[in-house]
């Protein structure tokens, strides 16, 4: 006679799903406050940067625009 061994794990989808992912939380790697702070820091100044360069590009093509086809 064969024993009815369940290779499924006990707890319904949603109990399965809350300890699979606490498993995986505990695996992350943190980072520290310092990186997050420099890593913040450089977004913030590349966002500017990249906000004032496209600024001066439609500045810019703007006033060609205006050139050429108003005459301003």
């Amino acid at each position: 006679m064969t024993s009815m061994v369940s290779t499924k794990p006990s707890g319904n989808r949603f109990t399965r799903f809350i300890s699979g992912l606490w498993a995986e939380m505990k695996k992350v790697v943190w980072l520290s406050r310092r990186e997050i702070a420099y890593l913040t820091g450089l977004v913030l100044l590349v966002t500017v940067a990249t906000g004032i360069l496209l600024g001066l590009f439609d500045w810019g093509f703007s006033s060609l625009v205006d050139k050429l086809l108003i005459g301003k």
